[in-house]
């Protein structure tokens, strides 16, 4: 970004006074329409608001007008890079790195660009010499830490990891304590906090058994909705309600920190298998339940759950774009209800829950989700099911850490919890991994999909004939 004088658009900008700056620049832009750093930083913001083929309007211009800013090309390359225009974005970053050879931030958004491809060796290089042009730059090693994770550098990628709390989305977190990174403190307690959604406790909690033998006590500060599942789960330690008064507690450490601290590598993820335990009343609940429901069939239907969309988090921009990619519409499902034999149930929750009340053409779509006021409650149903297919949600978390056969619809760009060229996980044991492989299209993943759950319920079918 060009930066002005202190009362410009610019300085309006890096204050976070956003709408203030926009109406600067708009300003600005009526006195000169062809100024090229305006058009530049104006574009930049408009993208920091989401507003990207507006801003690709006046980037287009900047650089058509100056060829040689920088700055113009790397904007622009952002503003393809979140419409998934992965191939449009790499030219324009290569084009503000050959106008300025250490541009950080073209640099390291080429990097993401490559890794949202696919291609992690390349990208590395880009972040480490963005991280070379500017090594105080939270962001690049924050990125630089998301590739080596993608790529399954563990012990390196949860180090570079600890960036991200100076990365200006993580500066509200305030920890009370020191902050525990893996020593030995017998006698101490350890909290363990929230960070991130559901799914990243869910997927983290399972570190707390491992924490405890370095320490004293543990204490799992989780949200309401998590308390139940997680107590039941893990009895040997404290889950504690954000809701509550702070406990008493000696040491912190972030849930997502925890393979940080525990040396974690690909080779060292504990319980693979599931760790997530049931609350017996409410399993008795919905098995009964559930009999009720196949009354209405030949009671030999294969129980599939779906979820189609996760929480959209629109005050974190990284969190809100990768939901856009991440989440679809029941519709895309339809294909799936060509198989005979299977009756979905909905486990959708949120904005998109509605959808459930219109199921596409011929399929059977079951919806409790009115009993479902907790994770707890939404793990003793999916423990009745035969299966659970799901967008990167936390309900997908639950599914397999309850060690419950679970497919995993991935976009493009695969979230690198995940890894990369994956179809299972070493984090759960009973996911497969249905990736896109053109992005925002989920017709290749859901055409596989259905030919995988044919084969399953015939399966399924031969199970209960055998059984009989």
């Amino acid at each position: 970004m060009i930066v002005h004088p202190e009362g410009s658009a610019e300085s309006l900008q890096l204050a976070g006074r956003l709408d203030e700056a926009r109406h600067a620049y708009e300003a600005r832009l009526k006195v000169d329409p062809s100024d090229s750093k305006t058009l530049c930083n104006y574009g930049g913001l408009l993208n920091l608001l989401n507003r990207f083929n507006e801003a690709m309007v006046f980037l287009i211009r900047a650089v058509q007008n100056d060829p040689a800013l920088a700055d113009g090309w790397s904007n622009l390359g952002n503003s393809f890079l979140h419409l998934s225009q992965y191939e449009n974005a790499i030219a324009c970053y290569r084009n503000s790195i050959q106008l300025h050879s250490t541009h950080a931030l073209a640099l390291s958004n080429m990097g993401v660009a490559l890794d949202h491809r696919g291609d992690h060796a390349l990208a590395l290089q880009f972040h480490r010499l963005a991280i070379a042009a500017a090594p105080e730059n939270a962001y690049s090693r924050t990125n630089l830490a998301v590739s080596l994770l993608q790529s399954g550098q563990y012990l390196e990628g949860f180090r570079e990891y600890e960036h991200r709390w100076t990365a200006q989305d993580y500066l509200s977190f305030d920890l009370k304590r020191p902050r525990w990174t893996g020593s030995v403190a017998p006698g101490q307690t350890l909290l363990i906090s929230t960070e991130g959604g559901f799914g990243d406790v869910i997927q983290f909690s399972r570190f707390a058994d491992q924490a405890a033998q370095r320490v004293g006590r543990v204490i799992l500060r989780v949200r309401p909705a998590l308390v139940s599942l997680l107590q039941d789960s893990f009895p040997d330690h404290v889950v504690s309600s954000e809701d509550d008064a702070m406990p008493a507690h000696d040491l912190e450490c972030p849930v997502l920190s925890l393979p940080m601290a525990l040396g974690t590598t690909l080779e060292t993820i504990p319980l693979a298998q599931g760790y997530l335990v049931l609350d017996p009343v409410k399993r008795v609940f919905w098995k009964q339940k559930l009999a009720d429901d196949m009354k209405q069939g030949d009671g030999k239907f294969l129980r599939v759950g779906l979820v189609w969309a996760g929480a959209p988090h629109p005050e974190i921009q990284a969190a809100f774009l990768a939901d856009g990619r991440r989440s679809t519409d029941l519709s895309t499902f339809g294909p799936l209800a060509a198989i005979p034999g299977v009756a979905f149930y909905s486990l959708q929750i949120g904005e998109k829950a509605f959808q459930a009340s219109v199921p596409p053409a011929g399929m059977r779509l079951i919806d409790h989700t009115s009993f479902l006021h907790d994770f707890s409650d939404t793990a003793a149903l999916v423990g009745e099911l035969d299966l659970v297919i799901a967008v990167d949600t936390s309900t997908c978390h639950v599914a397999a850490a309850l060690g419950k056969p679970t497919w995993l619809l991935s976009r493009y760009d695969q979230c690198w919890r995940w890894l990369s060229g994956r179809i299972g996980s070493p984090w759960y044991d009973s996911v497969r991994i249905f990736q896109q492989n053109v992005p925002l299209d989920w017709s290749g993943p859901v055409l596989a999909m259905k030919e995988a759950l044919a084969m399953f319920c015939q399966q399924h079918t031969e199970r209960q004939t055998e059984a009989v």
